[in-house]
């Protein structure tokens, strides 16, 4: 069993491999290699999952260079569960907005949508896998570049202006992330992960705190650069345009996958370079946790201003990021668990909300407006009853994946006295807040309507609708399921202390 230890690095070659080939290939080849190569990564990462959870996690050296002159690749029980779960989630996005591919895609640019989606898998493994610094933030650049790609792909204007907001947000960010890692080299000397988490520990115990100053502020800047990238609260004006104007597939895969490949960048960073408690320590968590919260209430209320369904999911967004961040400011491992859980369940519910209203738009004429949806619920039943299922999930009802994000949030407060208070008043006022707006979308689904639109008989889209059931089984498994879920989440946190 130790080939396992390759498959890491094979994912992402293959990849980046695959992103190569479909510059040359024909369309058709290109969209069959393309899911070949999704299908690829997830069957090395199910591997990957199964052997560290026996054997705990490894470390595969680039060319057998030692630390700290060689390359790293470091895989444990949550990498392999995100990479397997980054795959999943790419492969449903692609075969859901299949059908609407060729309308919103030219044919000429067919290719270089599939070369940007082998790049972003590439990048978010990458981010997943590195035990290096600098090779983080050479893909959290080809993360950023194959997102941009993904959402210019359709020329129409207001893609091309969010594309822009997104280039230049995102930019902001890698440079901030870059000047962090720059000062974190300069006071430790090293990229790889472990020799940096040593040299820290060291640093933070000098009792004449030498450089307690820069290091903060390397802590400071790499957790602003990827806050910034990840469209925490102030920072999502590039979100709703990005989300709302792309195709399909793309805006279920930016919404679920992009943000989250750089949150769990953090993650690494919070607990395999900087030490949890160190950063703790650091008073930075604070900062995360008010932003959090903040954006927690404001992103639900731009989505109940929006009369477009496209742009209140993407704004809904918002506010799921400010839930993980808000985990992540508690500053315990309770609210650490509670944050990866959510990326999980986030992921699994937006994408499913964005591939469902899909299935409402084409049984009202192609009509983002809420209020032309009237009745779509009855015009498209399949796509109706899994927006609905991700409606109640995205408000928290029991047996969705939703509900046990947010009992796991509010287990985490209660170990929090001073941020206890702050923490279960916005979770209640969030969750009034996502009902509002995902409450009212579902009830307009099901009312009657006055105009007439020509009923849609999903049957005749197998694979849509096969997507759909899909999706609505991953957020079932993940309410249903969470226990076990929950279990390899501490585990591979514990791998990364």
């Amino acid at each position: 069993m130790e080939i396992v230890r390759n498959f890491p690095a094979l994912s992402i070659v293959m990849c980046m491999v695959g992103a190569i080939l479909s510059s040359v290939l024909p369309k058709k080849l290109t969209r069959i290699l393309n899911l070949l190569v999704i299908t690829g990564v997830m069957v090395l990462s199910g591997f990957v999952f199964f052997y560290t959870l026996s054997n705990g996690s490894f470390v595969y050296t680039m060319g057998r260079f030692p630390a700290p002159w060689g390359n790293e690749i470091r895989a444990g029980v949550l990498e392999g569960m995100m990479a397997f779960f980054f795959g999943l989630i790419m492969f449903l996005s692609i075969l859901g907005g299949r059908r609407h591919f060729d309308i919103d895609v030219k044919k000429s640019r067919q290719n270089l949508y599939f070369i940007m989606t082998n790049l972003l898998l590439s990048s978010l493994l990458a981010m997943v896998y590195t035990n290096d610094l600098f090779t983080a933030y050479v893909f959290v650049e080809i993360n950023t570049i194959s997102a941009c790609g993904l959402i210019m792909v359709v020329q129409n204007g207001r893609t091309i202006e969010a594309a822009i907001r997104y280039m230049v947000m995102s930019l902001l960010g890698s440079g901030l992330f870059l000047i962090g890692i720059c000062i974190l080299y300069d006071i430790t000397g090293n990229l790889l992960m472990t020799p940096v988490q040593n040299k820290i520990a060291e640093i933070a115990a000098d009792p004449a705190r030498t450089y307690m100053v820069p290091l903060v502020v390397a802590i400071a800047l790499l957790c602003s650069g990827l806050a910034i990238k990840s469209a925490l609260y102030p920072f999502h004006s590039w979100l709703p345009d990005a989300y709302g104007y792309s195709t399909v597939s793309s805006s279920a895969m930016l919404s679920s996958l992009v943000s989250k490949g750089y949150i769990f960048l953090l993650i690494k960073i919070i607990y395999r370079v900087v030490g949890f408690e160190i950063f703790k320590d650091s008073k930075i968590i604070n900062i995360l946790f008010i932003f959090g919260l903040i954006g927690m209430i404001a992103g639900s209320v731009k989505a109940i201003q929006e009369k477009d369904i496209m742009r209140m999911i993407a704004y809904s967004s918002v506010a799921q990021i400010g839930y993980i961040y808000m985990g992540f400011g508690l500053g315990s491992e309770a609210g650490m668990v509670a944050s990866v859980f959510h990326i999980f369940s986030h992921a699994a519910t937006k994408s499913l909300c964005f591939i469902a209203a899909m299935g409402l738009r084409d049984a009202s004429d192609g009509s983002k407006k809420l209020t032309e949806l009237t009745g779509a619920g009855y015009r498209n039943v399949l796509a109706g009853a899994a927006f609905t299922v991700a409606a109640f999930s995205m408000v928290g009802i029991p047996a969705f994946a939703g509900f046990i994000s947010k009992i796991l949030f509010a287990q985490a407060a209660v170990g929090e006295p001073v941020k206890m208070l702050p923490t279960v008043i916005c979770l209640a006022i969030s969750t009034i807040l996502n009902a509002a707006y995902f409450m009212k979308t579902v009830l307009r689904l099901y009312s009657k309507s006055d105009a007439e639109y020509e009923k849609v008989n999903e049957l005749k889209h197998p694979v849509y609708a096969l997507c759909l059931v899909g999706f609505v089984a991953l957020n079932v498994a993940l309410g249903i399921f969470a226990v076990p879920v929950v279990e390899w989440i501490t585990m591979g946190l514990g791998m990364f202390s």
